[in-house]
């Protein structure tokens, strides 16, 4: 009988692959927030107003044309049912999403391990990012995504949803829904200014830039951050 090995076991460190290599350290590792993935990615809160809507227009338009009271609450409820359903699937795969993925950022790359169904880990070297973009939300809940070099490409359906939205034909790999985002942000910003002042003629010169609902536009050039208006 075969030992079975639960899923990412085999990892020397959560999260990692494989021990890193010496001058190599972790700066920061977390997960997505859940509850933000649901609302934010699967858009929970859309589909609940949506099959509300219809299920109040479905019950309206049931007695205006004769059905009854028993026959309209019959058609309502049905899609009230359909929506529980489907959004309890959503809830859930945005758990999974929670449980399965780790994002870790060490002082020469980002490591991201997604996958709910079929796992697998990422490794996305600092010579390969050409800026990053910091989105924040509510309660300091954000998405950091990194574009990269012109040379480079990326599966967007297979990265998705750590992918940032709406960017299908250049796909940016995005740390998704991340508590504390802005610290994150800074500390994402620090490790690539570091960088690239070492490796000047390996990478491009290095931006992080911080936009949102709550925050001003910010521009990380090498240790300075410079407050620019929207």
């Amino acid at each position: 009988m075969f030992d079975q090995v639960r899923e990412h076991e085999y990892e020397p460190v959560e999260g990692l692959p494989e021990k890193l290599p010496e001058g190599e350290f972790m700066l920061w590792q977390g997960r997505p927030d859940g509850r933000s993935i649901a609302r934010r990615v699967m858009k929970t809160g859309w589909f609940a107003f949506y099959f509300l809507v219809l299920a109040a227009w479905a019950f309206t338009a049931g007695l205006y044309d004769g059905r009854g009271l028993g026959a309209s609450t019959f058609s309502a409820g049905a899609l009230v049912l359909f929506a529980a359903v489907l959004i309890g699937l959503l809830e859930a795969y945005a758990w999974g999403v929670h449980k399965t993925t780790m994002y870790t950022v060490t002082n020469r790359r980002v490591v991201m391990r997604v996958g709910v169904a079929l796992p697998f880990t990422l490794n996305l070297p600092f010579s390969k990012i050409a800026s990053a973009n910091l989105a924040t939300g509510k309660r300091g809940i954000g998405d950091i995504a990194m574009a990269l070099k012109a040379d480079e490409r990326m599966s967007w359906l297979m990265m998705w949803p750590h992918v940032r939205p709406w960017r299908m034909f250049r796909c940016e790999p995005a740390l998704r829904c991340i508590p504390e985002a802005e610290k994150v942000a800074g500390i994402l910003g620090k490790a690539l200014a570091d960088y690239v002042a070492g490796h000047a003629d390996e990478a491009p010169r290095i931006a992080v830039t911080a936009s949102g609902p709550e925050t001003p536009r910010q521009r990380v050039s090498g240790l300075k951050t410079v407050t620019a208006a929207e």
